[in-house]
């Protein structure tokens, strides 16, 4: 008995299925459907395309005509890279839900592209010993005027990163609401390096108005009025470790322009994180320097 897909006999031709229904066999049904017979086993065994009927004396399979339209959408969904078990969930969902978790597929792998794209971009500039990064990055200066701030610290790996500057944020901004809500742009000083072997300490920032301060028991300090150099970058280029890159570039143009640093190295979040897309300028890598 033979359980495989061999395209003989009866390669290439319908036969009578039951009640006379006509079925196509499995070498048939991959030509038309643009699968290899290999492919075929794979989404039968996956559970994608079982056959219609298997013959119980030679163990040949077969497949109702209809069923092309199903398989055809399965080579072009894996010609977008998707998972199997993304498939299966595509296939079970009825048109207009199918076509959202298309969408929101996609979307995820744009997001990954373009995060991966700078990636690429800083390891390029790191092995080339920073050459070209001039070119990256466009550094300005600005004056930023004294400002009070609630803050959050503590010491965290870049893993820990995304959830503990949104989350810090958040309460910071909830407490701010009962001052006359967020003055300015939140940002995040890194008061001590923040890589594979060393976590910081991170403060998280919110600026209030020092006039609705009245009654203020939270943590909080006054930062200093300041000249920084900044360069302003996407939300792709916001991971680490290519967010890396952005820091180098602030501190190379401090060296080569003979502008000290005067403190810390901080993010200055101007966007909103959530509705922004990967190639939206979200956030200023800055650096204070003297005037």
């Amino acid at each position: 008995m033979n359980h495989g897909f061999d395209l003989a006999p009866g390669a290439g031709r319908t036969v009578a299925g039951v009640e006379g229904e006509r079925l196509l066999t499995t070498g048939e049904f991959a030509r038309r459907g643009l699968l290899s017979p290999k492919a075929l086993r794979l989404y039968d065994r996956q559970g994608l395309l079982p056959p219609d009927r298997i013959d119980p004396d030679s163990g040949y399979r077969y497949y109702r005509p209809e069923r092309l339209a199903t398989a055809r959408l399965i080579v072009r969904l894996r010609g977008l890279d998707m998972p199997l078990a993304t498939v299966a969930e595509v296939l079970a969902l009825p048109g207009p839900a199918a076509a959202e978790r298309i969408a929101a597929y996609w979307a995820a792998v744009e997001r990954r592209t373009a995060s991966q794209r700078t990636l690429a971009d800083h390891l390029r500039v790191q092995l080339s010993g920073l050459e070209g990064i001039d070119e990256m990055y466009r550094i300005e200066q600005r004056d930023v005027p004294e400002q009070l701030v609630l803050t959050e610290q503590r010491r965290a790996k870049p893993e820990e990163l995304d959830r503990f500057i949104p989350e810090a944020t958040e309460r910071l901004a909830a407490i701010a609401a009962a001052h006359g809500g967020v003055a300015a742009a939140p940002f995040v000083v890194y008061h001590g390096q923040v890589d594979e072997d060393n976590d910081g300490p991170v403060e998280v920032c919110v600026p209030i108005d020092p006039a609705r301060a009245a009654g203020l028991t939270a943590a909080h300090r006054t930062e200093p009025a300041h000249r920084e150099a900044y360069t302003t970058v996407t939300k792709a280029q916001v991971e680490y470790p290519q967010i890396l890159s952005a820091y180098d570039a602030v501190c190379a143009w401090t060296e080569q322009t003979g502008t000290g640093r005067t403190g810390p190295g901080r993010e200055v979040y101007f966007a909103d994180w959530a509705t922004a897309e990967p190639s939206d300028p979200v956030c200023d890598i800055a650096f204070p320097v003297g005037g």
